[in-house]
């Protein structure tokens, strides 16, 4: 295997800004990875999800298959604006690869390439594989999730190829996730002359974040977070206008109906007198845990590792990916069987270069006892 070439093919998709709103970049990666796999000879399809997001990508070695033994899963997208290239392209030291999106994840999406290209051919021949690319996994997945569950259900397992942890460990299970945006409405007011006319949107903002906040169970893992507020025009006028973005994570399913439903019933009763607070859910992903089917897909990964010489450690990690979506549905799901990275959403975000090669062998292992 040519780590240089990697590298070279890698550079090509982390030197692009490619936030999940930057269309026309999601775009470009697109479709220099849809040229790499129409070179190894397989069906390449772009997936129009809309005009919010750029293009999703389908590749299948047998495109008329109904059914398929793997689905491989990645996403096109970073969290970086237009910009951030130009103050950091990729670049490399003697142990680590950085840039945007080096290990979140254009390197889980290369080396899934590189497997296929290391595979067996009378694997391919045997397996019927396909590889989901979307372009909107960094906001929740909103656009593509039900694409990528119907392919989910069409599979007998899913494997996710975002970046293993810092330590090597894979992912089994992931927190579930849910956002929301509460509006307050009340009344404006002059401060000084008239305040006792005025009904303080920001009060009742400040209301509800002790409210919100309450209804965390850290023993359960079940954390809120407001982690944006807006509102208000000037310090001598009661503000009739507040807004304020809510983050939620839970370990359990059962802990989101009861968040969310509290949630519903506090913002329908409002949080104070004359305000009026609306609730908007934004985005959702179920928390994806480990059940006696995905034990199986674990105990053969175990055994992948220990062919290919590499120790497997497990891990529970807290933020989410589009395997809490196919896991929710029953299919055998793990995550994180990309190459070791860490610094995920910031400019320290780093690859570790001598976890490529064997990542790519462990993939391809995986791919080839199913």
């Amino acid at each position: 295997m040519n780590l240089e070439r990697y590298i070279e093919e890698l550079e090509t998709l982390v030197n692009v800004d490619c936030g999940t709103q930057t269309l026309e970049g999601v775009a470009l990666v697109a479709e220099r990875l849809q040229t790499l796999w129409l070179q190894e000879g397989w069906n390449v399809e772009q997936v129009n999800l809309g005009d919010q997001v750029g293009p999703a990508l389908l590749v299948t070695n047998k495109p008329q298959t109904i059914h398929f033994d793997v689905l491989l899963v990645g996403h096109l997208d970073t969290v970086f604006p237009p910009g951030t290239v130009a103050e950091r392209p990729m670049s490399r030291d003697t142990e680590r690869l950085y840039g945007p999106g080096v290990s979140d994840m254009k390197s889980g999406l290369l080396n899934i390439l590189w497997a296929i290209r290391e595979l067996d051919e009378a694997d391919k021949s045997r397996l019927s594989i396909a590889i989901a690319m979307n372009p909107d996994e960094e906001t929740g997945s909103v656009w593509s999730h039900e694409w990528i569950g119907e392919l989910a259900k069409r599979s007998r397992v899913v494997l996710v190829c975002e970046a293993a942890r810092a330590d090597g460990s894979l992912v089994k299970a992931r927190k579930g996730m849910a956002g929301y945006h509460l509006t307050f409405k009340g009344k404006a007011a002059h401060a000084g002359n008239d305040p006792e006319k005025g009904r303080s949107a920001i009060t009742a903002l400040g209301n509800s974040i002790i409210a919100i906040n309450a209804l965390a169970d850290i023993s359960r893992g079940t954390t809120l977070n407001i982690g944006v507020i807006k509102g208000g025009s000037a310090a001598n006028v009661v503000a009739d206008e507040a807004f304020a973005e809510l983050d939620v994570r839970f370990w359990e399913n059962e802990e989101y109906a009861r968040i969310s439903q509290s949630l519903e019933k506090m913002c329908r009763e409002g949080f104070l007198e004359g305000v009026t607070t609306s609730l908007e859910q934004v985005n959702h992903k179920p928390a994806m845990s480990v059940n006696e089917k995905t034990a199986s897909l674990i105990s053969l990964v175990e055994k992948a590792g220990e062919e290919e010489g590499i120790p497997i450690t497990w891990q529970a990690v807290g933020g989410g990916s589009d395997a809490n979506h196919t896991a929710a549905l029953g299919i055998p799901t793990l995550d994180g069987l990309g190459p070791v990275g860490a610094g995920f959403h910031s400019a320290e975000e780093y690859l570790q270069t001598d976890s490529i090669i064997p990542r790519i062998r462990l993939l391809r292992r995986i791919i080839s006892m199913l």
